[in-house]
């Protein structure tokens, strides 16, 4: 049965499936363990497609799911997108799928987004530039995007200052100058009909990304990796009034959650009618939930 956009309180663009059938995590125990400490989570830091059903059951919401896959910059195996996409076939009530797949595949990235659309049924693709290594802008990914954009799906890539890697020396060799969102830019630019959502608010470069949004049509936001008490003041101003059709819930869960994100929000005093696009009616129509 699908979602229910009617019945549901709100739909989170932004989660992360951490852990496989078999265990294997999606970064390894280094990394997983200054994220800890970094986002003290106070929740199950690897949950598997299985409990993120659950868990959003429970609170009567939807959420979109996936991983990152950076075997070639990280040097460690992703989850697969495959799998988690199959799993989310029995939770269709509750769960969507985006996949994901490593830009310096190449002609194989390529394939691979094909198959997971196709046979998968995917409904967009994951990309963080700092795990993956790569500068959105890079005319050597544009074939990925070109195929991403002919499958008609969205793209959410990582935008701002990450977790990953924080706190550790050298970030853990992810250089964040990648996630300024400006090279985004770029590609929505030359990809006019490319769905592109900004994920998180852009720290350092907040302003960036509100001035995107605010000139292509095609650039959304969402709001995950922050509890909304660290909003900037220009975010909750745009979220309130000219972007209010371009946010989007998202919590970046496990490590925020959402029953905090959400009474974090409400205490920002958003205008009643802005209150359920944010929550979601924006993403619903964006991931054609709606007409």
């Amino acid at each position: 049965m699908p979602i229910d956009i009617e019945q549901i309180a709100a739909l989170d663009v932004h989660v992360h499936v951490e852990k496989d059938h078999e265990g294997h995590v999606s970064v390894n125990d280094e990394i997983l363990a200054a994220s800890e400490k970094y986002f003290k989570p106070g929740t199950n830091r690897t949950p598997t497609v299985d409990d993120i059903a659950a868990f959003y059951r429970e609170r009567n919401m939807a959420a979109v799911v996936f991983t990152v896959d950076a075997t070639t910059h990280m040097g460690h195996p992703a989850i697969s997108s495959e799998q988690i996409a199959d799993d989310v076939a029995k939770y269709d009530d509750t769960l969507l799928a985006f996949g994901s797949v490593d830009p310096w595949r190449g002609d194989d990235a390529c394939e691979q987004a094909i198959k997971l659309v196709r046979d998968h049924g995917v409904r967009g693709f994951k990309f963080h530039p700092g795990m993956q290594g790569f500068i959105p802008n890079d005319e050597r990914f544009y074939p990925l995007y070109e195929e991403i954009d002919k499958l008609g799906v969205p793209i959410l890539s990582h935008t701002g200052q990450t977790g990953i890697g924080a706190g550790m020396p050298g970030g853990a060799g992810i250089k964040l100058r990648g996630c300024n969102p400006m090279y985004l830019d770029d590609v929505a630019a030359d990809f006019p009909n490319l769905q592109i959502i900004l994920a998180h608010p852009s720290v350092p470069w907040q302003d960036e990304a509100i001035s995107m949004a605010t000139h292509k049509s095609n650039v959304y936001i969402d709001l995950s990796g922050w509890s909304p008490k660290y909003f900037a003041p220009q975010l909750v101003k745009a979220a309130n009034s000219y972007l209010r059709h371009k946010v989007l819930f998202g919590t970046d869960y496990p490590v925020i959650n959402p029953d905090r994100w959400i009474s974090d929000f409400e205490s920002l005093d958003f205008k009643d009618d802005v209150l359920p696009l944010v929550l979601k009616e924006n993403a619903a129509k964006l991931l054609g939930l709606r007409p």
